[in-house]
Formats: structure tokens, sequence, C-alpha cells
């Protein structure tokens, strides 16, 4: 599978994936719906914790706008039960464990940390609209403020 970038205005990658309480979510659940698709590295992580949170926090406000969200890490099942129950985490989080969605979106990248070179997901954000094409993307997404970015890009569709 090969590590593409997406644009503003593609089709939105179809995926069905596992998420936390034993059910699958497809794109297609949410045909004529707008979602928010956030990526992020690894459950229970400083970073990520503070960007679920901060999603969880304005869920009310995608909600009254038909948004729905979704967060994806390579991150079983279980551990993201655990993150949900622990945070009080308000919305579903898929597994993408074999990582061929995060392949499909472009956020399986080449990282460094400490002079050491790795794979992982670079923490991404896509806006789909109804009409299943990406509206907007943020990459190497900065956890402070993201969420109300997202918001008010929500508003706009």
């Amino acid at each position: 599978m090969t590590n593409t970038e997406l644009d503003n205005g593609a089709p939105a990658p179809a995926f069905t994936l596992p998420r936390d309480g034993g059910e699958t979510v497809s794109l297609g659940d949410f045909a004529g719906k707008p979602l928010v698709l956030f990526f992020y590295p690894r459950d229970d992580t400083s970073g990520c914790t503070k960007e679920a949170i901060a999603f969880t926090e304005l869920t009310p406000k995608f909600a009254a706008l038909g948004v729905s969200l979704l967060g994806i890490s390579k991150d079983s099942v279980k551990k993201h039960e655990k993150f949900i129950a622990k945070h009080n985490l308000g919305m579903p989080l898929l597994s993408d464990e074999e990582g061929d969605m995060c392949e499909q979106y472009g956020v399986w990248k080449e990282k460094s940390m400490y002079g050491k070179t790795y794979m992982g997901i670079e923490r991404s954000t896509f806006l789909i609209n109804g009409d299943g094409k990406i509206a907007q993307i943020w990459r190497k997404v900065k956890v402070p403020g993201h969420a109300e970015a997202v918001l008010e890009a929500a508003e706009t569709l």
C-alpha cells in the first residue's frame, strides 16, 4: 500500500474498522452527513489525551451542526475501551491495527525522536463533507486550539 497524500476535494477513502464496544464503523455509515476523522499516535499519551478530551468537550457543538467525530489509532479495541473509560471520552475510537486506513489517508509517516527514526501516525485531522469529499485537512497537528479550529471549519459546511 502506498503512502498517498490526499487533497481537499478528493473523495474520502472508504473504510470499515472495529470500534470500542465490539461494533464496526464504515465511511458509508455517514453518507450524507459531515464527519471529522482525527488520527492520533497512541491512546493515553499526553498529547493524544488532551486532543481527545478537547474533541469530547466540543462534541455537543459538533452534534448541533450534525457533524460526527471519530478518533483513529493503531491501538487495539481493548486499549481504546480503557482510554475512553479512563477519560470519559465522548466519541467512538476506531482500531486500525493493520494500518490500512492510516496508509490510505497518508498519515503513516517516518518520524524521529531523540535521533532515532521510526514509523508512526502523524497527528492529522480530516473534515469530510456530506458528499463524502474531503473539505479540509490538518497535518502535523499541534493540539492546543485544534479542536476549536476544526469546529470553526465545520461551521462553514
